[in-house]
């Protein structure tokens, strides 16, 4: 129990407006958040609320979707743990119309509006952390459109790959693995292209040496790619 609680602790207090706290501080909040448990393919938080909650990742895989008009579905993004998102939502209660599901067993932390609202929100220093989080997500969601705006779709699935490996990326002497393991179809979703198009693009970039698929099934970006 005391691992689990120091785990629980250690993963909210890593995020830079809770990292501010002094210890007594966070004594004094850490009722605030809720631990859930959640399976593979099940849906955490709804586009109807995720206005309502920020979440962070515990341990698991969580991805951001997006449903467009045509029913298709788009991942705007995927966390893993030690990573946070909502954060808007604490400050005005609005956020882009996204559902979150857990890609394997998940467990996340939630923190509500309201009860950011009682324990947080006269907090200066949470609040300064806050804006500076928010102007860094803002840069990304930058970087986010110039990918769904390149026409040929090669372009896209590199950018993706890069964006995930700058998220999800572990260094090594080879060149970058992304140490999360993403069907064809996550990757196809992410760079909205189709599943074939991600399958042979792949299969492309392994033939030139630009990228290993290692035995974990994590992608290794080689140097040259």
């Amino acid at each position: 129990m005391e691992n689990k609680k120091t785990l629980y602790d250690l993963r909210i207090k890593s995020i830079p407006f809770f990292a501010c706290l002094t210890d007594a501080e966070w004594e004094q909040v850490r009722h605030a958040f809720v631990e859930k448990l959640f399976l593979k393919n099940t849906i955490i938080l709804g586009e109807q609320d995720t206005q309502k909650y920020m979440y962070i990742v515990l341990s698991g895989r969580v991805k951001v979707l997006h449903s467009g008009s045509d029913g298709t579905e788009n991942i705007l993004a995927i966390h893993s743990a030690g990573d946070f998102f909502g954060e808007m939502a604490l400050l005005d209660g609005k956020t882009s119309p996204a559902t979150l599901m857990a890609m394997e067993n998940t467990r996340v932390a939630l923190l509500a509006k309201k009860d950011f609202e009682i324990n947080f929100s006269t907090k200066t220093k949470v609040l300064q952390e806050l804006i500076a989080t928010l102007c860094s997500r803002l840069r990304s969601a930058w970087v986010t459109t110039k990918l769904l705006s390149l026409p040929r779709a090669e372009d896209r699935i590199r950018t993706a790959l890069k964006l995930l490996s700058s998220n999800h990326g572990t260094k090594d002497n080879r060149g970058m693995i992304i140490s999360c393991k993403l069907t064809h179809q996550d990757i196809a979703d992410y760079a909205s292209v189709s599943r074939e198009t991600v399958t042979r693009f792949l299969s492309k970039a392994v033939k030139k040496g630009e990228i290993e698929i290692l035995d974990d099934k994590y992608l290794l970006l080689k140097h040259q790619f």
